[in-house]
């Protein structure tokens, strides 16, 4: 048999860890170059790992639900059709024919005679030896725990075996892993094991939610209350998709850590939908749609230039903001199981037509949730967008380590006051009359701008938002 060829976890980005969602191949089975093999879901997202190499599927290493991180083993591959594998069965089986053959002599139950010549031997005769061979037919016991998920990857720096998901549950409760005494194999630091640290450390029987709320110095948040709705009427369960089940944790992250403000504003967008729908032909010879979102995307970019902590994150240590010179942003989809939020990049350097065409092919991908790690991270700014369904304002939670996001709610016609004010000298028409003015129909888009407090203060917002609002009052400067 050749040299096997492993097929690992490629570089899947920010995610430390990513779950195996579906195995595509068996032993045995041919694949090509590129050919998808294993399926794995990270944060909001599956995608397909594909073969690095053409041969025959010898073995795999994964099972569905396993956790897998970069350079994992998911499937060996022999080199060409010649390596399929065998079973041990079937060699001892072929071995013990050919000996027969030779010998014409039986094989003893259990063992394989197997025809050798060796040095003790005289010359030009040959020797059986037997050699035990397991029963045929009997089944293996059914693997457990699969050779990635049983293999803890070691620390790079000399510390206990961790796997990346209970290295980001130390942090967020605050313990070092060297604190915790692993109990899994090889002395891996388990799950368990950090909870028991952190009840031994505040006094053995203090809930884990109090503890870990005391580790990084917060009142403790109470449960709510369990109740019993079947008491009051039929009552039926429906399990979150996986989606919401993965993005659950990182609102209720991003809420909890960021001091959330949100700025309310409106932008008459009459002049930029005439703009708009007069280029509606142009767009369709191409197969293309104008939606409004691309014309604000475009203008977020000139507000961010102007104003760049809103595409700033706050470092860890909190002494210092990591302002981020690119214009990736990240826009808000939604999909039969949740909210996904993919990256568009450069934005800055692309024109409409070009982020038309992106947008819809990113918003396919992620509605048949075939996006990649790399579609959704690097954002500097998201922008979530419900005016085609309907809504005035909202508050929306910022993508933490992002520091703003933007709501767009549906446009509305509103009476915008054309003239002098109420305290103002109304000038004279040329009758000679006062010019009193007149209330005229106007298309309206609601913003609503939340951010982190602690990077960007309410004056700045105003001053976002108002700047935001005259960009797309006036599509001209989109071209500038």
């Amino acid at each position: 048999m050749g040299q096997s060829i492993e097929i690992c976890v490629p570089d899947i980005g920010d995610f430390e860890e990513v779950e195996v969602v579906e195995i595509l191949v068996a032993p045995g089975d041919p694949v090509a170059f590129d050919d998808p093999v294993v399926s794995v879901e990270s944060d909001k997202a599956t995608m397909e790992i594909p073969a690095s190499s053409a041969g025959v599927v010898t073995e795999v290493r994964v099972c569905e639900g396993d956790k897998v991180s970069e350079g994992s083993v998911l499937v060996l591959l022999g080199a060409d059709a010649d390596d399929s594998p065998r079973s041990s069965e079937e060699a001892a089986a072929e071995t013990a024919s050919e000996a027969v053959a030779q010998t014409g002599a039986e094989p003893t139950p259990g063992a394989v005679p197997i025809s050798s010549a060796t040095p003790t031997s005289p010359a030009g005769t040959q020797e059986t030896v037997a050699v035990a061979v397991p029963e045929l037919g009997v089944n293996p016991t059914p693997r457990v725990m699969s050779a990635a998920a049983s293999n803890p990857v070691p620390d790079r720096y000399g510390g206990p075996h961790a796997s990346p998901l209970v290295r980001r549950y130390a942090r967020e409760l605050g313990v070092p892993v060297e604190a915790a005494e692993g109990t899994g194999p090889l002395g891996r630091v388990l799950v368990d094991d950090l909870k028991r640290a952190v009840r031994e450390q505040f006094g053995g029987e203090d809930s884990l939610e109090t503890s870990s709320v005391k580790t990084v110095g917060m009142s403790g948040i109470p449960k709510i209350p369990a109740v019993d709705f079947s008491a009051f009427g039929p009552v039926r369960e429906e399990p979150l998709t996986r989606i919401q089940k993965v993005a659950g944790p990182g609102l209720h992250r991003s809420w909890l850590n960021v001091p959330h403000v949100t700025q309310h504003d409106e932008a008459d967008v009459t002049e930029l939908e005439r703009f708009r729908k007069g280029r509606k032909e142009t767009a369709a010879s191409r197969g293309l749609k104008l939606s409004p979102l691309l014309f604000v995307m475009k203008a977020v970019v000139i507000a961010l230039r102007e104003f760049p902590r809103f595409r700033s994150s706050l470092a860890p240590e909190g002494d210092r903001l990591i302002v981020k010179d690119s214009y990736h942003l990240g826009i808000a989809v939604d999909t039969e199981q949740g909210l996904v939020v993919p990256v568009i990049r450069d934005v800055d350097r692309k024109g409409v037509f070009e982020l038309a065409e992106e947008v819809n092919a990113i918003a396919e991908r992620a509605r048949a949730r075939k996006l990649s790690p790399t579609d959704l991270s690097g954002a500097c700014f998201t922008i979530s967008s419900l005016g085609g369904i309907g809504g005035t304002a909202f508050t929306p939670i910022v993508n933490a380590p992002e520091v703003a996001i933007l709501g767009l709610s549906k446009t509305r016609i509103a009476p915008r006051w054309q003239g002098p004010g109420p305290l103002d000298e109304a000038p004279l028409s040329a009758n000679g009359k006062a010019d009193a003015g007149y209330f005229e129909p106007r298309l309206v888009l609601p913003l609503s701008l939340s951010y982190d407090h602690r990077v960007i203060d309410g004056a700045e917002a105003v001053r976002f938002t108002s700047r935001l609002s005259r960009v797309l009052a006036d599509p001209i400067q989109l071209l500038l």
